[in-house]
């Protein structure tokens, strides 16, 4: 981590694509893309990204200090919950590769031509269930039968929704910085025991408070067992992942079922 407590302080303005890109679509991709690097890393605080060569096969963007990538998607106006990727099934095997990519969402006004919102997704949160697959193309199209999928986002907690840019303000790199920290826990665990932590996250983020009780989780129990219908023992299951919660820092335990979010 830097310390440095400033905003990034990016202007908004996106730059002109070189006028040798001709369609929309790639002066979009590469206006975005340039501004984006320059804007720094989520993660360790460095000041740039570098870009990735134009056929890297998953990321846009890589730290120079800590080397963490990132997928860089961006579309005219606010995403939805909902984000198009690219195969399913090369999705669903990314998931289970350690160089998935981290997630980042930008958003721009294109008659101002400029940034409006940055997301980021650390590629910690993601869960096979977040990817869905859509329906094969058509008989007649040029990719006759390829499936696509679509990320849903709002599948993800909102500890792992870390805005850097929203409504054309920054947040302080301290606090993406603190945000993005505070979850790391995450990354090593495998991939099924991490949907059951972010199922429990989620369901301790509905509970609205920051001080709660084993009863208020307990009341996603039926939501958790349709997530999970072969488990016959979710409050055991539900006690077991606070408790690694706890563990972890992202929760305090006060006592006598008394829990507190960090």
């Amino acid at each position: 981590m830097t310390g440095n407590d400033e905003p990034y302080h990016r202007p908004l303005g996106l730059e002109e694509a070189p006028a040798h890109f001709e369609s929309a679509s790639q002066k979009a991709r590469v206006a975005t893309e340039v501004w984006a690097s320059r804007m720094g890393c989520p993660s360790c605080g460095a000041s740039t990204l570098d870009r990735l060569p134009n056929n890297s096969p998953v990321a846009d963007l890589r730290c120079p200090d800590c080397a963490e990538e990132f997928e860089l998607k961006s579309k005219k106006g606010r995403f939805g919950p909902r984000v198009t990727d690219g195969a399913y099934g090369t999705m669903c095997a990314r998931l289970l590769s350690p160089t998935n990519p981290h997630l980042m969402l930008l958003g721009y006004d294109a008659a101002a031509h400029e940034a409006t919102d940055v997301l980021v997704i650390p590629k910690h949160f993601f869960t096979l269930d977040m990817i869905e697959k859509r329906k094969p193309l058509a008989a007649t199209a040029r990719r006759a039968g390829w499936v696509g999928c679509n990320i849903n986002i709002s599948r993800v907690p909102a500890a792992g929704r870390i805005a850097l840019l929203k409504d054309r303000v920054w947040t302080p790199r301290e606090e993406v910085q603190r945000r993005w920290q505070s979850t790391l826990f995450l990354k090593s665990a495998s991939i099924d025991a991490r949907g059951w932590l972010l199922e429990v996250m989620k369901a301790v983020e509905a509970i609205g408070r920051p001080e709660f009780t084993l009863d208020d989780v307990y009341a996603a129990e039926t939501h958790l067992q349709r997530v999970y219908p072969e488990n016959n023992n979710i409050r055991p299951k539900i006690r077991q992942q606070l408790q690694v919660l706890r563990d972890a820092g992202y929760l305090e335990f006060i006592g006598r079922g008394h829990y507190r979010l960090r």
